[in-house]
């Protein structure tokens, strides 16, 4: 019979596993509880939630959840970065994580959506930019032709204000110079 700080339980992962949009999961043995806690402290600062979890516990919050998939990258001592607004955060902030700290932590793959990935799909991910750098560059590409066109359009004008320009500066220097010999 299960007791209720395990329902509990399932019930937190199932609501966690339901409002993420991407998940990552990695292998914790071997890890120090100082090397977890600053893992958890510099992961929590970029909205991740991160929680070593039992296998079974995660099962069975997956299939309340109706994200079967959770389960092909769960095996073994588990534990899961949860990333809610921007799928690439948990696999950016995990992977910058553990290349700078040098801690036993291996990853095992992720979900993306209900899709699971590999390991090799979980760097891809980490190796993208964020989605406010994606439609950054995607309002700079899309606004590229028409500043060029504003720029085309403008030419005319402005070569036509510098020719007037160059005649007024001649008629002053010229008017200036046939007052002087009045």
């Amino acid at each position: 019979m299960p007791t209720d700080r395990k329902l509990k339980e399932v019930d937190e992962l199932r609501e966690l596993l339901e409002s993420s949009t991407a998940i990552v999961t990695a292998d914790h043995s071997g890890v120090s509880v100082s090397d977890m806690t600053s893992l958890r402290r510099s992961l929590r600062e970029q909205g991740v939630k991160f929680r070593v979890v039992k296998n079974r516990l995660t099962q069975r919050a997956a299939e309340a959840a109706g994200m079967p998939d959770v389960m092909e990258v769960v095996q073994g001592p588990t534990a899961i970065a949860f990333g809610f607004a921007d799928p690439v955060v948990p696999a950016k902030a995990l992977t910058e994580f553990l290349n700078n700290s040098k801690i036993g932590l291996k990853i095992r793959g992720g979900l993306l959506g209900s899709r699971a990935l590999s390991i090799g799909e979980v760097e891809e991910l980490s190796a993208l930019p964020s989605k406010d750098q994606l439609i950054s560059k995607l309002l700079g590409q899309m606004q590229a032709p028409i500043t060029g066109l504003a720029i085309v359009l403008n030419g005319p004008v402005a070569a036509l204000t510098r020719v007037l320009q160059r005649h007024v500066d001649a008629q002053a220097a010229g008017g200036g110079a046939e007052q002087a010999e009045a």
